[in-house]
């Protein structure tokens, strides 16, 4: 804003400078405007030399206030005045050069085209300081709030057409930072409560498994059917540490993302046009030959924000595993679906780690020297099924294709 207004003061002395310097221009001009009196003057010389002297009619002369014809007191004048010789004859012209009148009109001109200038230009600094950089102020100190994890304060809403949307947006930011973090806490609660619930449940039995085996290595039990029914408890104890177990498993691998998926309609080229503005720059910056097939558009069934999200990590990938020389999008139709298919070149993922690269924490083995955790095929999956929807992969003649199945209207 510091700057901003630097600029605005810099701008109204501009301002100012020129108003002073158009005036002062103005009023020390002494000139005569190329003495337009010499062109009256010329002009009722002719009439003299055709006509003479008695048919000559000075009322409509501007600066031209007398014609005096060569005899005694000639030369006595006070105006300002031209000898011509004409026909043999002198005559003199008395003529008033005073164009003050003149210019006043012509300063006043300049003087309203100048303010309605500065005006327009006043105006528009004052509208962008009101509408624009002010409510940007504001919002300046939000994005380090958020990052301190300060999630409480909602953004105030404006009407502001300019950030309306923007401001919308941060505060459902925060929203989701805020239900994210109250998620988190959720979950190592429930962590902790499982573990320590586990823990004791999985207590009892192993206590009675640890008397068990300490009778019979110290040959408490010397019948044979003794043995034999310590050795089924110890297996039912077993088994039920075993179902403990499994409840930590099936625990671990239950979702533990929250995806939010708003089902509606949404046209193929919304989806491909918001692909296109941000990989056609990107993948022509590194090189990598992007094209996209044409299609005929039609009415999807589907979330467009998750739809664009599962498209950027499928690109993402293709980016990061292919080798960089092509990669394309096409589009087909079956059973009433549109199939959207991202191909690169350069595959180096085995044919046998091709059914499991939409499981969530699974890298291949190309993914060795690439940072990533193995979750953006798998959320990938998650979104499309929730959307009623498929994703699928082959690989075929050193390239991969994922194909992303929407549904149509």
């Amino acid at each position: 804003m510091k700057a901003f207004n630097r600029i605005s003061a810099a701008v109204i002395a501009v301002i100012i400078a020129v108003f002073a310097a158009a005036n002062v221009i103005l009023l020390t001009d002494n000139s005569d405007s190329g003495r337009p009196y010499r062109v009256e003057i010329s002009r009722l010389a002719l009439e003299i030399e055709q006509n003479g002297f008695a048919g000559v009619d000075i009322s409509d002369c501007r600066y031209v206030t007398d014609i005096e014809k060569y005899g005694s007191g000639f030369y006595d004048t006070d105006s300002d005045c031209i000898i011509r010789e004409i026909n043999g004859e002198l005559y003199r012209f008395d003529y008033t050069a005073d164009i003050r009148s003149d210019k006043s009109g012509v300063i006043f001109t300049v003087n309203v085209i100048l303010g309605v200038m500065s005006a327009v230009i006043i105006g528009v600094l004052v509208f962008i300081r009101v509408k624009i950089l002010s409510p940007f102020e504001k919002l300046t100190e939000v994005p380090y709030e958020l990052s301190k994890g300060n999630l409480t304060p909602p953004v105030k809403e404006t009407k502001n057409r300019f950030f309306g949307r923007f401001i919308w947006g941060v505060d459902l930011l925060r929203e989701n930072m805020e239900q994210q973090k109250q998620r988190e806490l959720d979950l190592q609660r429930d962590k902790k409560m499982l573990l320590l619930s586990l823990s004791h449940d999985i207590k009892t039995p192993l206590s009675a498994i640890k008397l068990y085996s300490k009778a019979l290595s110290k040959g408490l039990y010397d019948s044979p059917e003794k043995q034999l029914e310590i050795a089924e408890n110890i297996n039912i104890k077993a088994d039920e540490i075993e179902s403990y177990v499994s409840q930590i498993i099936t625990a671990s691998r239950e979702d533990f993302l929250s995806l939010d998926v708003n089902n509606g309609e949404f046209y193929l080229s919304e989806l491909v046009n918001k692909i296109k503005l941000y990989y056609t720059e990107k993948l022509s910056l590194i090189k990598t030959c992007f094209s996209v097939e044409n299609y005929s558009d039609c009415l999807l069934k589907g979330d467009l924000d998750r739809s664009v999200e599962v498209l950027q990590n499928v690109m993402e990938n293709a980016v990061k595993y292919g080798d960089g020389k092509s990669i394309a999008i096409g589009f087909s139709e079956e059973d009433g679906c549109i199939l959207v298919t991202v191909c690169n070149s350069g595959c180096t993922l085995e044919d046998t780690e091709l059914p499991h690269i939409f499981d969530s924490f699974r890298r291949g083995a190309n993914a060795a020297n690439e940072k990533g955790s193995g979750l953006g095929l798998y959320i990938c999956r998650q979104l499309m099924h929730k959307m009623n929807g498929e994703i699928f992969a082959e690989i075929r003649e050193g390239a991969i294709y994922v194909t992303s199945v929407f549904g149509k209207v």
